[in-house]
């Protein structure tokens, strides 16, 4: 794909100002940007009375791409545009009619293509071309984890509403990076908040969400950093009492990952500066690098290479590999005894 693909900001800002493409080629894993480029068109391009003869919907599993494309060449009826909808693009199997087609669109036709769980073959690069000579090629990705605490932030203040840094990860932690249920949740928070207090606190994410705020996996995590005992144990135990608030599947590769991370850090060339450690680690500031400075005092590199090796045991373990009957429970609190002692 020769040409930069558009980001989400560029295509809302173009439509928002009626400059219509003939070709919006929306594709990817995350359906999440997809719906929300798609139902703007279907919603606000045409005026309500305008719709019913031009507006229309397609499902590519239900036609071809001859049938496509003439219905994208159609005229528009008292209206300067139609708009043409086709979901589940990624069923269309042979694409060769759409190709020509994207050559020379119809300039009043506003051709929406809807290709979720994937992407535009690379290989079939005439047709990326074409495509992207007629109009937008956008791809919706699936978020990082390390992006959610950031999303979950953007979206709260553009509904002004702040939340602290625990309130942000008790809720990527929980919610994971489904960002229709995330998006979902986060409405679910904002509708409960009074006018003259829009701030997300833990107890409003454990009113609201059902996360516990003092028995989850951000706190265990808090607790294995500052290696604090007792709280990672009583934590441990709450999880092994309640598996549906936390289990070793979920809680494994954050553990990973922190000491992963950690590794790292000891290797950072000024690893007494807290925010040279956030460079080092690509973290959004220093503040995101204390736990790191936290786990540096109280994990040793060789101690931080010993835990990497015995979480992968654990994870071999609780996938049944020469474990034929330890359950996840005692796996976890043996973990955990190994990290902290």
């Amino acid at each position: 794909m020769a040409q930069a693909l558009a980001t989400y900001e560029s295509v809302m800002s173009e439509l928002k100002a009626r400059q219509f493409r003939p070709l919006y080629y929306l594709m990817g894993d995350e359906p999440y940007y997809i719906d929300l480029i798609s139902n703007w068109i279907a919603e606000n391009v045409l005026q309500p009375e305008e719709r019913d003869f031009n507006q229309t919907v397609l499902f590519g599993s239900d036609v071809n791409a001859s049938q496509i494309v003439d219905a994208a060449k159609r005229y528009p009826m008292m209206s300067e545009h139609q708009v043409l909808i086709v979901k589940e693009a990624q069923n269309i199997k042979n694409t060769e009619p759409l190709e020509k087609y994207f050559k020379a669109p119809m300039p009043s036709t506003i051709l929406v293509m809807c290709h979720k769980n994937g992407s535009v073959d690379g290989r079939k690069k005439e047709y990326v071309k074409a495509i992207q000579q007629a109009g937008v090629l956008f791809e919706s990705k699936k978020l990082r984890d390390r992006d959610l605490p950031s999303f979950i932030e953007g979206y709260l203040k553009a509904k002004n509403t702040s939340i602290d840094p625990k309130s942000t990860q008790l809720i990527a932690d929980a919610v994971g990076a489904d960002l229709s249920r995330l998006v979902g949740e986060l409405d679910k928070v904002l509708l409960s908040l009074p006018e003259e207090n829009r701030r997300v606190t833990p107890q409003v994410v454990e009113d609201q969400i059902g996360v516990s705020k003092d028995f989850n996996s951000f706190e265990l995590r808090d607790a294995i950093v500052n290696r604090n005992i007792f709280k990672a144990n009583q934590i441990v135990k709450y999880f092994d009492e309640n598996p549906k608030a936390g289990s070793i599947y979920a809680f494994l590769p954050m553990l990973f990952n922190y000491f992963q991370n950690l590794m790292l850090a000891h290797y950072c060339p000024q690893k007494n500066s807290q925010d040279r450690v956030a460079e080092w680690l690509d973290l959004r500031n220093g503040w995101f690098a204390k736990d790191y400075m936290a786990g540096m005092r109280n994990y040793s590199g060789l101690k931080v290479m010993q835990i990497l090796s015995k979480i992968r045991e654990i994870d071999a373990k609780s996938k049944g590999l020469d474990n034929p009957n330890t359950p996840p429970g005692e796996l976890m609190k043996e973990l955990i005894f190994f990290i902290l002692h």
